[in-house]
């Protein structure tokens, strides 16, 4: 009897102690998805902070620096041309009126797009030898600056046909290989307006 009941006895401690070690393994089993699961919504987390909080550096690539390094100077020079056609005497009405457009234009996107690149941590100086398309050289602006009436209308509109489509073509090259999207937003305002502003000029250029 005695072995009968230690037998009984100890059937029943190893039973208590499977019993016990299973639920200890069921929790095991239950907390380890947690503390996965735990651990990967924290990896997660440290992992998705950056991007909100990422410096405007990290929006933007180099197609979109080349873009608002060259754009900048390109539109100052428009506006130094629009200046002179606003400062002669003996300018058609319809191309004074284009003149101010192009500076209203103009002028503030300039200042938009400096504050891209100190955004950026950019420099706004263009490499050494980095040509814009359009550009005007010294001996053209001198010559629009001689000019008088309607010669320097016509030589305005010319040469701003030719300016224009330059800064079509960057602004082009900016859509297609670009990624900031105000930069790649600004570019598609620049082919539509100048584009319109082509057209009109070649129409001006037959009535002078």
């Amino acid at each position: 009897m005695k072995t009968q009941k230690y037998l009984a006895l100890s059937a029943t401690a190893v039973a208590a102690a499977l019993a016990l070690a299973g639920c200890a393994s069921g929790s095991n089993t239950g907390s380890a998805p947690m503390n996965s699961m735990n651990g990967m919504d924290h990896g997660s987390m440290s992992g998705s902070a950056p991007a909100s909080t990422a410096p405007a550096a990290a929006d933007h690539n180099a197609a979109d620096t080349m873009f608002t390094r060259g754009m900048i100077p390109h539109h100052q020079q428009a506006v130094e041309m629009s200046d002179l056609m606003l400062g002669k005497s003996g300018i058609p009405a319809p191309v004074k009126d284009l003149a101010t457009r192009i500076k209203a234009a103009q002028g503030p996107e300039i200042a938009t797009m400096t504050g891209w690149l100190k955004g950026w941590n950019e420099s706004a100086t263009m490499a050494p030898g980095h040509t814009m398309e359009g550009m005007m050289g010294d001996d053209d602006l001198n010559g629009l600056k001689a000019a008088q009436g309607p010669e320097a209308a016509k030589l305005f509109l010319t040469q701003m046909i030719a300016h224009h489509q330059g800064a079509v073509t960057m602004a082009k090259t900016e859509i297609a290989q670009g990624k900031n999207a105000d930069a790649v937003a600004l570019a598609k305002s620049i082919v539509t307006a100048q584009e319109a502003e082509i057209k009109e000029m070649q129409g001006l250029l037959p009535t002078l």
